[in-house]
């Protein structure tokens, strides 16, 4: 019996997600603080040869004559990068920001006010919290959730016990911990291991794709390593397997790690906010970024011809994409965090001339829809950032705050209402203490209408007792 073999052609159509490298190092860089990038460049320098810290004094005639002939020629085999366009880009954007910002050297913020506290998850969970959801019972029935979870933020206590908390009906509990389990960190809240990788498999749009079903059904083939039956089971090449293997190992199974609480520590702001006249002016804090710059000696290895060079050539090619890469994405990084600090100074003028009693409500959505960019983004920006005012060093996420509307159709800021709860009970007689009724009446008559709830809500955020513990106490 004979056997005949053909051999053909065949088209075939999949989807896969390509993270390229660059976009992957911009989402890295952009939660970075400015010591933290610093950190992030000294040990890419030391790394790629092809990088290296640019020399605080200009080159003299002779030396930027001998770099410019090592220029790369027309016909350099990395023509899909266009080196020179690039540098040609940042030159001038660099010259056109020194024109607008001029050369003043900000002032330091003095020692005491840079003392802070590291956030942690809970308070980062519930800050959103309160941004996105209004309905109180729901809050109230997410914070429970919030407060349940261990520090890898993984929800280890069932939903009957939350119920069991208030008593609150179950499927209440349930929209909750969906509302919780949409915040950042993609993957809080998850029940068990396979959960918080499908959350975040989620907020990649991957929900239902061939990595999804990988780990909603193999995920103790994953564990055990045991990929040629997740092959044979989903009908998948090893090649495929490997690529859907890789996007699972990009995943955190301990989201909520990275916020966990540290010692005080003394913070160096990101950013300055300088008054110059009537106007507010941004400088970005470079102090202590190394200037880095595409290393001439190494760049003109791509020139070289000779037999045997290849491997060099090839090397080098591979070094200079990566360093293109980072340069790229430190100089997106720094104009995104100054966009999004233009955008907080814009909404917060009345604070930054009057003070705090003029802080108005802001929420991620403002600021990213004033600067064209996505809620996601702007979260990252603000993220363990500091932004050095003529009022003080803040926490960049201190301007996002919800707010209610005030008898006269002002929007008022809840921080603005927690400060004047605390002046009230400062000024309060010793002897008779307000009540937290009392206080929400006071507030009604100011044009500001408040509940004895959301009143007595705010004064143990204050961390101030009730009234018949302020009276024992004077």
């Amino acid at each position: 019996m004979a056997i005949q073999q053909k051999l053909g052609l065949q088209a075939r159509l999949s989807q896969r997600l390509v993270l390229t490298p660059s976009l992957q190092q911009a989402i890295k860089l952009l939660p970075l603080t400015t010591l933290e990038l610093a950190e992030v460049l000294e040990q890419e320098v030391m790394e790629n040869p092809l990088l290296e810290e640019a020399p605080a004094e200009p080159p003299s005639p002779e030396e930027a004559v001998a770099e410019a002939e090592e220029k790369p020629k027309a016909d350099d085999p990395l023509e899909q990068i266009d080196v020179e366009k690039f540098f040609e880009e940042y030159a001038e954007a660099d010259r056109e920001q020194r024109r607008t910002r001029g050369t003043e050297i900000p002032e330091a913020p003095p020692i005491e006010n840079t003392l802070t506290a590291a956030t942690n998850l809970y308070d980062h969970l519930k800050w959103q919290l309160v941004l996105s959801v209004s309905d109180d019972l729901l809050v109230e029935i997410a914070e429970k959730i919030i407060d349940s979870l261990d520090e890898d933020g993984m929800l280890r206590v069932s939903l009957e016990d939350i119920a069991n908390m208030g008593p609150y009906p179950a499927e209440e509990v349930l929209r909750a911990l969906s509302i919780v389990q949409q915040l950042d960190p993609a993957g809080v809240a998850a029940r068990d291991i396979g959960e918080c990788l499908r959350l975040q498999l989620r907020a990649l749009h991957l929900e239902g794709s061939v990595t999804d079903l990988i780990v909603r059904d193999h995920l103790k083939q994953l564990q055990t390593h045991q990929y040629s039956e997740i092959s044979r089971a989903m009908n998948l090449t090893q090649d495929e397997v490997a690529h859907h293997l890789e996007i699972i190992q990009r995943l955190d199974p301990k989201p909520g790690l990275r916020y966990s609480p540290q010692d005080a520590a003394y913070v160096t702001p990101d950013v300055f906010v300088i008054k110059d006249a009537d106007e507010y002016r941004i400088e970005l804090n470079n102090e202590g970024l190394p200037r880095l710059r595409i290393s001439p000696t190494y760049r003109r290895m791509l020139d070289d011809k000779e037999p045997g060079s290849e491997q060099t050539r090839a090397y080098v090619k591979d070094k200079l994409r990566s360093a293109l890469w980072l340069l790229k994405s430190v100089d997106q990084r720094q104009r995104t965090i100054f966009r999004v600090a233009e955008s907080i100074v814009r909404h917060q003028r009345g604070f930054l001339d009057r003070g705090i009693e003029h802080l108005r409500p802001l929420v991620l959505r403002d600021v990213a829809n004033d600067i064209g960019m996505h809620e996601s983004t702007v979260s990252r920006v603000v993220a363990n950032k500091y932004m050095h005012t003529p009022r003080g060093v803040y926490e960049m996420r201190f301007f996002f705050h919800s707010g209610i509307t005030s008898s006269m159709g002002e929007s008022v800021s809840s921080v603005t209402i927690k400060d004047r709860i605390r002046k009230m009970i400062e000024g309060e007689d010793a002897q008779h203490p307000l009540s937290d009724s009392r206080i929400a009446e006071l507030l009604q008559a100011e044009g500001v209408p408040l509940a004895r709830r959301t009143v007595a809500k705010y004064r143990e955020e204050l961390r101030i007792p009730p009234s018949n513990l302020r009276k024992s106490a004077h």
